[in-house]
């Protein structure tokens, strides 16, 4: 990239470039809106939906998780906006503590609690929307995001017709897990100063998006987490990540994982384990060799195109085939 492509890129107001964002929805042929979910424990959300043209009926709604120190309004929108070009309803919320939702910056003192604020919300969008309660329901979560989606499908098993994994932190790659006796005595830190951004891991994001170009535009993102990981968050990442290590064989939902044989933030070997051990019988695994972690939008343009076809071929196969017209 030239310094004068350079100097332009980081002028960009979203990841897109210059063009408003209703614009740019109109543009995509989809429509595009913002809103706010308050939780059972007070907590302001920020959400936002992206929904097919008017002229197609949707075939089926997906939730939406992003992953840790990430959000909802910068290159996580790229998923969406192809999936409802494709006929699905998307729907996500900003987790606490991300985005532009309530909460510390990157402080997530209970995942538990976080899956049960993406649950509450989920349930609110069927309940307010008649057009969607008959439609097949799916989950979808990226890195931190999919392990949530494990711990909604606990705590809710019969309301999804399935979940897409993308690169699943069901354990926290040994690349940057911290070694021991760090983790213990960031245990007993954390009682004590649970905020403190002091962890001494590397910037996630340079480890995760493979192409230059899109390093620097995943950089620019305004409400990305630049700091130290928070204490309290690592241990509770740690906590949840060994619980989902040991209940894999738990998970009976139909699900397609999806990993790149070169992530080294979360642990591919994992994903093929959750495939093997998984009680549900309608199971997929994609491994895509030579891929890192952030596979729907830090690989080339062809890498992504090829995971995107994945996840949509997935999808179609069990939400009743092609786009339906008005």
């Amino acid at each position: 990239m030239g310094e004068e492509e350079e100097k332009l890129v980081q002028s960009y107001p979203h990841y897109w470039g210059f063009t408003p964002e209703q614009d740019y929805y109109n543009h995509q042929g989809i429509r595009g809106t913002k809103s706010e979910f308050r939780t059972a424990r007070g907590l302001k959300l920020f959400t936002r939906s992206w929904l097919p043209n008017p002229t197609i009926t949707p075939r089926a709604v997906v939730f939406m998780v992003h992953g840790y120190g990430n959000d909802i309004s910068w290159t996580f929108q790229a998923t969406p906006i192809f999936l409802a070009q494709s006929g699905f309803a998307c729907f996500a919320v900003d987790l606490q503590g991300h985005g532009h939702s309530e909460g510390l910056k990157a402080f997530v003192p209970s995942v538990n609690l976080v899956a049960h604020d993406c649950l509450s919300f989920f349930n609110s969008i069927k309940q307010q929307n008649p057009q969607f309660q008959n439609l097949p329901s799916f989950l979808f979560g990226e890195s931190m995001g999919a392990a949530i989606c494990l711990l909604i499908h606990f705590l809710s098993p019969e309301p999804f017709n399935g979940a897409v994994l993308v690169a699943p932190m069901c354990k926290i790659s040994d690349a940057v897990r911290p070694r021991w006796p760090i983790p213990q005595i960031l245990t007993f830190l954390a009682r004590f100063f649970p905020t403190l951004p002091i962890v001494p891991t590397p910037d996630l994001l340079f480890k995760s998006v493979k192409v230059p170009r899109k390093k620097l535009i995943a950089n620019m993102n305004p409400l990305r987490y630049r700091g130290k990981p928070r204490l309290g968050t690592v241990v509770e990442l740690l906590r949840v990540t060994d619980f989902l290590n040991r209940s894999l064989s738990d998970v009976n939902l139909p699900f397609i994982v999806l990993h790149g044989s070169a992530d080294a933030v979360t642990d591919p070997d994992v994903s093929r384990e959750l495939y093997r051990e998984a009680r549900t019988l309608d199971k997929t695994i994609k491994v895509y060799d030579g891929m890192m972690h952030s596979l729907l939008f830090g690989e080339t343009d062809e890498n992504v195109e090829i995971v995107r076809n994945d996840v949509l071929s997935w999808l179609l196969a069990r939400s009743g085939g092609e786009t339906r017209l008005q």
